[in-house]
């Protein structure tokens, strides 16, 4: 199927429009290695954004994603408290992207709330190649197989899978969704740096994808 492009890494970014227009995507960044993911296989729990338990804190931002736009989240929870507060921010982050693209707007709040450095240029540079792209999209998203690696109590690393195989790329004028087949993988990994700002929110500092990575293949 024709899906929707993942977010790339800072070097793949100035060809994000070629990208989009070709409906497919994915940045060659350095991944987070090939080991298998802990969690990749299993029968998993599937739940809504596990970042609305977490909204109340810091005036963190409600978004709200149209009828026909889901992100599903699994295997979202470790029972560590600190570390489901990295990916509670962590999903906070991945529906405010999407939110702003499905906007087309980037100054969307959400944007400056849970990114900043490199990767808040990089998030907004995305969200731009959608808008001159005159593209959205629509369909689910799967994330999986969460792994969170603490440094201490204001860095973190998080590294995840995307299934992207239900998302399609949509006309902003039109409104017409295109399914085109497509040779490229739906899979996408994910390795994310985070820091832990004054109000307690983390934040992505610096974000490499990969699409295609054996270890999310499940």
């Amino acid at each position: 199927m024709n899906r929707r492009p993942s977010l790339l890494s800072t070097a793949a970014l100035g060809a994000a429009a070629a990208v989009l227009l070709t409906g497919c995507g994915g940045g060659d960044g350095d991944s987070a290695g090939n080991d298998k993911i802990a969690g990749a296989d299993t029968g998993a729990e599937t739940s809504a954004s596990p970042s609305a338990s977490a909204a109340a804190a810091a005036d963190r931002p409600k978004i709200e994603l149209p009828s026909d736009v889901t992100d599903k989240y699994e295997d979202w929870k470790t029972g560590d408290d600190a570390k489901d507060a990295v990916l509670a921010d962590t999903a906070g982050r991945i529906d405010a992207t999407n939110d702003a693209i499905l906007q087309g707007d980037t100054g969307a709040p959400g944007l400056s709330f849970y990114y900043r450095d490199t990767a808040l240029g990089d998030a907004v540079e995305w969200v731009q190649a959608y808008v001159d792209a005159n593209m959205s999209f629509t369909g689910t998203t799967r994330y999986y197989a969460p792994k969170v690696t603490l440094s201490g109590e204001k860095s973190a690393d998080v590294v995840y899978c995307a299934d992207e195989s239900k998302g399609f790329s949509k006309n902003r004028k039109t409104n017409k969704v295109d399914k085109t087949a497509s040779d490229e993988s739906p899979y996408v990994l994910y390795n994310t740096r985070l820091e832990k700002n004054e109000q307690g929110v983390w934040q992505a500092t610096n974000l490499i994808s990969k699409r295609g990575d054996k270890t999310c293949a499940a």
